[in-house]
């Protein structure tokens, strides 16, 4: 399907912006990019309304960001963790992603600040991740929240670290009731023909995604040391030795995104373990669609699909 054309014109006024190609302040000007196109780029009064938007720390370290809905019953709660290739992104960056959710899913969101690389590399972001899904776990009915559905969602990075929660969480007999994983990177040294076909051009690219893994891990995954970690499911969750057991996921991934083809591996490989899946590909996008219901009516339909068939999985 040819690019959805308001996404073509938003890439054309992105290539303004530069990319955070490796040399002096790359990681500033990455999380300035990233900023740039959601948080400083956003008219506050356009923002999705929610009931109450409060800031607290999870497991006395780890800021977050809680997102009430209007109804006043117990609602599902979502453990939000943000996209950003483990180096950008922050609770304002995603505060739209949170706010659609809330909305949406008439759902308790608890957005999580994680630590960042390359500032703190692997296994910070995973430790600080799984850290706020177990409190919130435990405090859910303090939030207004309901523990029997809990969730654990994000887009990109932030999917990754979902995946690699989900995996945790059912090895550790802490239940949830779904997953959420939007364009996640699921196995960092496959090889997928996505990698090549949408490595330049579509807003991730090829040579970024391997500089994001680069800061997280400190190695590029050209580096024969890298082999390590390709083979780590906390880094690589399509290399689990069992899917089995895990909680429903609602997998999304995009045409023109180089991650396109291990989130499909991955929506397959849960399948075949038999985890209930609601998966996705949505022709004409590009990564990081979820959110970008601002610049192209086919991100927000996309966006609308995917808050319903999680919504749906929660009951």
């Amino acid at each position: 399907m040819p690019l959805d054309p308001d996404i073509a014109a938003f890439l054309r006024r992105l290539q303004q912006l530069g990319a955070p190609e490796p040399g002096e302040n790359a990681v500033a000007r990455a999380r300035a990019r990233l900023r740039a196109l959601t948080a400083d780029h956003l008219d506050q009064a356009a923002k999705p309304e929610v009931a109450t938007v409060t800031s607290t720390v999870l497991a006395d370290s780890v800021p977050a960001r809680v997102y009430r809905p209007h109804a006043t019953t117990p609602v599902p709660t979502v453990v939000y963790l943000h996209g950003g290739g483990w180096v950008a992104g922050d609770l304002d960056t995603h505060d739209v992603h949170a706010r659609n959710l809330c909305r949406d899913l008439d759902a308790v969101v608890v957005s999580v600040d994680y630590r960042l690389a390359p500032e703190h590399r692997f296994p910070a972001a995973v430790e600080d991740a799984y850290a706020a899904l177990t409190w919130v776990a435990r405090h859910a009915d303090a939030f207004g929240g309901d523990p029997a559905r809990l969730v654990v969602g994000g887009d990109s990075a932030g999917a990754t670290l979902s995946a690699v929660c989900a995996q945790q969480a059912h090895a550790d007999g802490l239940s949830l009731a779904a997953q959420l994983l939007v364009y996640p990177s699921t196995d960092m040294s496959g090889a997928y023909p996505s990698r090549a076909e949408n490595g330049e051009g579509y807003f991730l690219t090829t040579t970024e995604l391997h500089w994001f893994f680069e800061q997280y891990l400190g190695v590029s995954p050209s580096d024969p040391a890298s082999a390590a970690f390709g083979a780590d499911p906390r880094v690589a969750p399509l290399r689990a030795k069992d899917l089995s057991g895990l909680a429903p996921a609602v997998v999304a991934t995009a045409e023109y995104d180089p991650l396109r083809d291990e989130g499909d591996a991955y929506a397959e490989a849960l399948r075949g373990a038999g985890v209930g899946v609601a998966h996705r590909r949505f022709d004409g996008l590009v990564h990081g669609f979820y959110g970008m219901d601002h610049l192209s009516p086919a991100a927000g339909e996309a966006t609308a699909w995917i808050n319903a068939a999680l919504k749906r999985l929660l009951g």
